[in-house]
This record gives structure tokens, C-alpha cells and sequence, in this order.
């Protein structure tokens, strides 16, 4: 026990590094890469700390090349993620109870051991397994993770430091438990800092956890949890169960100390989770905590002040970096009839300046899309807008899985503005736009807030301040990370909290303490110093 009051480090946004050529940096990645695509990773499961090889292996392998594989992953059945729980809930008092600086120390170390020592192999992985240029890498795989773990320990620290009034003659402490029980953590393939954050927030707040990651992310996820028992991260306070998530599912949701679960992925597996934890509800010991981000349809609506020269930028990258498969990436655009034909232009121009092509190329802007799954529901969104009387592909389309699972920036008119790609979330580097009339203003607001049953984000172009003002206004509940002339993703741990509401998820807000206090069950203490001795009161007098 210290008898110190410690100051945890200032956090501070992890510096983006550009890869430009010649640049250290880039030589290392290279040189990493190179490594990476040359061997095979066997990737266990890790329960209590011990590597298991269950013999029920699924290739690795590369979205822009499926048939080069970079390793096996062995699946955990029954028996392995029984005992990850177990494992989980043996760990728990000595985690709990161990100073809250000491666990902080842990991620600490874990966020300069990504950013000094390990962030080649981490972009690399990424790279290769989830088919991310050597920006989107960085800013994703070193950058934003290595964010997540030094803010969350502050915001642990200021959770902790939130402390009640105490009025004369009393001694009152607010107390930040960990939930009595473990948490799932249930994490998706496209970002590798979410990944890393699902399971180790929770952590940070002294609980176990049960980790299930993404099979097309686990290479890197591997390594995250390497790095995090080299960081001196206890066994069991976090077990590797890559596996299947129904199985998964099947177990925990029924278990009696299913404390939580902190989940990103689609709306309708959140939706089967919650569900599943209704129907157990009578099970548990406590009421869990379910935190979830899900889908999006997140849109850019420009105003006929808006600039076209950061309209269209905010337009490409915002929908199609890392192949749209981000939950904030645009894929609606709204745009006014008098300023399309000139944004039409730009993109057409643009777009065809885009190269399409494997991560180890460092020009190509688009990659491929992560597996066959994604491109066959990609590739029948654009067929069927090829056929449609209600919409027409008027850039790209080209598309191609013969050797990687290859999509070309599309952008497809829709002639309705409930037309499917309009409303339904897709996944992929498509773009559909819907031209107004500038008189319809207000009631093209009214058709983008009532058009999908997401609420994650959304950007407005508009030079006029009363304009933005009014959209602001307007677009409440819309979004919950707005832009003002700006793509609709690229969230900053520390500055734009991240999530949102209706169907895309609780808003609990990852990078913020909104999202560490989930994790926590709060005891109040009430001390008094000198208790009363006569039970009467004076207006008994």
C-alpha cells in the first residue's frame, strides 16, 4: 500500500508519423512487412497466461492477396473458453485489489512499448491482415491505441478522484469497484486500437475479462496481447479466446458471473447479444453492463454555400479511406442541385486519380476489402444499382476477387431518396448521392434524419454561419460526432469522444471517461465520527 498520492503522467496524442520516402519510418515498416510476408504465425489461445494449440486451426491470410497465407489461428471450443472464465474470475481479487496506480502502470508501459519498440510489427500486421495502407496503420494501430491507453488512465485517475461532500462530523468516500464478475470483451476486424480498448478499459477499472477477437484481425490482436503480458499484465485478467461467436456467445451469456460486455461490431449481433442477456437475466448475480457500438449510415450534407474544393476531399476521404469500412465513414451524400454539377466534376477527376491495390505498394490509396463475405454483399449492392430503374452507378463500379478482394471507389445517383443504398449500411468503398433542390432545403433535412436508424456520425459543408448554426440545430439527434467542414471520421482520443445513438450503438463514448465509469460499480462510505448515544430527537421535547 503507498502512502503516496501519485500524479499519473500527462497524456498526450501520440505523434502521427508520415512515411514519406526515405523516412526511417518507412525502411522500418518495409523491412517489417517484408519479414511478415515471408514466415507463418502460429496464434494460440492464451487463458491464464499459457499458450493453448487446440489443433482446430483456421488460415491467416491476406485480403489483397487470399491466397498467401500469413499464419494459423487455432479456434478455442468449449473447453477453452469455460476455462478462460474461470481463469478470469481466479485472477479477479488479487486484480482488484492491487493499487490502482500499479494497474495503470501496466497500460502505460503497454501504450511505450506499441509507440517505441513494437509499431512496425503492429502496422504491419494490420496492414497485411486487415489490408490498411501505412497511414491508416499508423493512425489506427500505434496511434489510437496507444491514445486509448494513456487517456483512459487519467480518466481512471479522475473517476477515482470525484469524491463527495462531507458535512461536519462525518468522514463520506465514494468508492469505484470493478463489477463483481468478469466482462466480455467481443472485438471487430477493421480497428486494431478498438481491439486493443474493448478489453483493456475495462481492465483498467480492476476487472477480468474474456476476449474474443475478429478472426480477420487476429494476427494483430495477437500481438497487442503479447505486448500487453510483456507490459507485466497478470494471467488471467485478460484470456485470448479467438473462436467462434455463437459458441462463444452460447457460454458466457449464461454464466452467473456475466458482469458485461463491451462490443463493436453490426447492430443485428448487438441486438442477439442483448437478447440473449434478457433471456438470461434471472441467471446473473448483478444486472450486466452492455456497451456497444454497431452500425452506421453516416452522411455529409452540403449546404449550396458549402466550398467545393474541401467538400469533395471531405467526400473522399471521408467515404472512401481504409475501403469505407469504418463504422463513421460516409456513404450518403446529400448535395444541392446548383452546386453538384461542379462537385460532380471533381469527384469524377479525383476519383480517377485513385489507385487501387495491395498495402505493400505504398501509392495505392484503396486496398482491398477484408474477405469474400464483404465483397459478394458489396459487389450485389452495385449490380443491383447497375440494374435499377431508381439509381445509376455513375462512378466506378469495377470490382474484382480473383486474386484480392479488390472494390473500386463507387459512387452510385440515387434518382429516390429511400433508395437501399441510401438507407442501408454497406461496408464497403461506396458512395451514394442524392441531389436536392436548393428550395427543398429544410425538407431534405427532414428526409436525412428519417431516411436510417443510425446515429453515429455526420459532417454539414456550409460557409454561412447561420446556415451551420440552423444544421446544428436541426441534426440534434442525428449524429453523435458532428462535423462542420469536415470528413465524418478521423475521431482524436481526448478530443472527439466517440459513438452514438438510435441503432448505432449506447453512446457510452470511447476516449472519454463516459466510457470507463461503465466499468465501475460505486460503493458510498459514510463514516461518523462521533455517533449520537440517545436515539430521541429535540422536537420530541
Amino acid at each position: 500500500m503507498a502512502n503516496s498520492i501519485f500524479t499519473i503522467p500527462q497524456p498526450y496524442n501520440e505523434p502521427v508519423k508520415m512515411y514519406a520516402p526515405g523516412s526511417p519510418e518507412r525502411g522500418a515498416l518495409s523491412a517489417e512487412l517484408g519479414r511478415q510476408m515471408a514466415g507463418q504465425v502460429e496464434i494460440p489461445v492464451i487463458v491464464n497466461g499459457e499458450e493453448i494449440k487446440t489443433g482446430d486451426v483456421r488460415d491467416v491470410v491476406c485480403p489483397h492477396d487470399h491466397g498467401h497465407v500469413l499464419g494459423k489461428v487455432h479456434m478455442a471450443g468449449e473447453k477453452e473458453i469455460k476455462a478462460a472464465v474461470d481463469a478470469a474470475l481466479s485472477a479477479k481479487a488479487a486484480w482488484e485489489t492491487m493499487d490502482w496506480q500499479e494497474r495503470a502502470a501496466v497500460f502505460l508501459k503497454t501504450a511505450d512499448l506499441i509507440s517505441q519498440k513494437y509499431s512496425a510489427k503492429i502496422n504491419a500486421a494490420t496492414m497485411l491482415g486487415q489490408s490498411k495502407n501505412a497511414f491508416q496503420a499508423e493512425i489506427d494501430a500505434t496511434c489510437e491505441l496507444v491514445d486509448f491507453l494513456r487517456f483512459n488512465v487519467t480518466y481512471m485517475e479522475e473517476i477515482y478522484a470525484n469524491q463527495p461532500f462531507s458535512e461536519k462530523g462525518v468522514y463520506n468516500r465514494l468508492e469505484y469497484c470493478p463489477l463483481e464478475g468478469f466482462v466480455f470483451a467481443l472485438t471487430p476486424f477493421n480497428f486494431t486500437a478498438i481491439a486493443g480498448n474493448l478489453p483493456t478499459s475495462p481492465a483498467m477499472m480492476g476487472n477480468t475479462v474474456v476476449w474474443k477477437p475478429s478472426t480477420t484481425a487476429v494476427l494483430s490482436n495477437y500481438y497487442v496481447m503479447q505486448i500487453l503480458k510483456e507490459a507485466g499484465l497478470p494471467p488471467g485478467v485478460i484470456n485470448f479466446i479467438p473462436g467462434y461467436g455463437s459458441q462463444t456467445g452460447d457460454i458466457l451469456f449464461t454464466h452467473k458471473y456475466f458482469a458485461g460486455m463491451h462490443f463493436t461490431g453490426s447492430t443485428a449481433v448487438f441486438q442477439n447479444l442483448w437478447k440473449k442477456a434478457a433471456e438470461n437475466i434471472e441467471t446473473y448475480i448483478s444486472y450486466p453492463r452492455i456497451v456497444g457500438e454497431t452500425g452506421g449510415k453516416d452522411y455529409i450534407f452540403a449546404h449550396a454555400s458549402a466550398d467545393v474544393d474541401a467538400l469533395v476531399t471531405g467526400i473522399i476521404r471521408g467515404a472512401f479511406e481504409f475501403q469505407g469500412q469504418k463504422c463513421s465513414a460516409c456513404s450518403r451524400l446529400y448535395v444541392p442541385a446548383s452546386l453538384w454539377p461542379a462537385v460532380q466534376d471533381q469527384l469524377k477527376e479525383k476519383i480517377a486519380e485513385i489507385k487501387v491495390g495491395p498495402v505493400t505498394d505504398f501509392t495505392n490509396f484503396v486496398n482491398a476489402v477484408i474477405d469474400e463475405k464483404s465483397f459478394d454483399n458489396i459487389d450485389a449492392y452495385i449490380s443491383r444499382a447497375q440494374e435499377s430503374s431508381d439509381a445509376e452507378v455513375i462512378i466506378g463500379g469495377q470490382r474484382d476477387k480473383s486474386k484480392g478482394y479488390f472494390v473500386h471507389p463507387t459512387v452510385i445517383q440515387a434518382k429516390t431518396p429511400d433508395y437501399e443504398s441510401m438507407v442501408e449500411e454497406i461496408f464497403g468503398p461506396v458512395l451514394t448521392v442524392y441531389i436536392y433542390e436548393d428550395k427543398d432545403f429544410d425538407a431534405t433535412l427532414d428526409i436525412l434524419d428519417n431516411t436510417s436508424p443510425y446515429a453515429l456520425t455526420g459532417a454539414v459543408f456550409a460557409m454561412d454561419r447561420e446556415v451551420i448554426n440552423a444544421l446544428m440545430a436541426r441534426l440534434t439527434h442525428t449524429a453523435g460526432n458532428f462535423y462542420i467542414n469536415d470528413k465524418p471520421t478521423g475521431a482524436v482520443v481526448g478530443q472527439q469522444p466517440f459513438g452514438g445513438a438510435r441503432k448505432s450503438g449506447t453512446n457510452d463514448k470511447a476516449g472519454s471517461y463516459l466510457n470507463l465509469i461503465r466499468w465501475a460499480s460505486s460503493r458510498t462510505i459514510k463514516e461518523t465520527l462521533v455517533p449520537p448515544v440517545n436515539y430521541a430527537y429535540p422536537f420530541m421535547g
